[in-house]
């Protein structure tokens, strides 16, 4: 297994990468692609950390990156690993934490009286961006989960962390009164 500061190892000239357990896979697994849009999403978030964001959405926000790297490395790591016991893993009081917060940033919102665009503030656009990336984590976690076995708790953090990317987007929409609303049909061309 290649150390943590050795960048460049080659290792994936034939187009394999090693799992923690130092096992050597293909890129093109369900496994990788799974584990690669998680950390594609943690890079997002921290994008997301650059912005203007309500109180105490910056620190949050942090922790949900720490678990994110935690769900990339016990889905890099096989089960049966003799690495699989050291390995981080989500559990239900995660998941109620996250729960904890959506509910917090709903009571702050403007009710939604239409569906809403992504847009607004760039904060809110980029926890749109999160949101749809989330979604797709799911979908290659249903996937994975099709092939082997995976701890149940994952797709239930993915599932709360888009709802809760999109309520934040809304409170970084001044609590949702900057959102953009969905006109139904081809919007008017604006007049000259």
């Amino acid at each position: 297994m290649p150390k943590l500061d050795q960048i460049m190892t080659r290792g994936g000239d034939k187009g394999e990468t090693s799992l923690v357990d130092g096992s050597r896979v293909s890129k093109a697994t369900q496994r990788v692609k799974t584990y690669g849009t998680v950390d594609e999403l943690n890079s997002i978030f921290g994008l997301v950390r650059c912005e203007q964001l309500p109180e105490g959405l910056a620190e949050r926000i942090i922790l949900i990156q720490n678990e994110l790297f935690n769900l990339g490395s016990e889905l890099a790591t096989p089960p049966d690993s003799e690495f699989a016991d050291r390995i981080p893993r989500l559990d239900s009081s995660q998941i109620e934490r996250l729960e904890g917060w959506l509910e917090e940033a709903r009571a702050h919102l403007q009710p939604a009286e239409s569906f809403i665009l992504p847009g607004g503030t760039k904060a809110a656009a980029v926890l749109h961006l999160a949101r749809t990336v989330t979604r797709r984590c799911e979908r290659e976690l249903v996937a994975l989960m099709t092939e082997e076995a995976i701890n149940p708790s994952c797709l239930g953090y993915l599932n709360r962390l888009s709802d809760l990317c999109f309520v934040w987007a809304r409170l970084s929409n001044d609590c949702g009164r900057a959102d953009i609303l969905w006109q139904p049909g081809t919007p008017a061309e604006p007049h000259a």
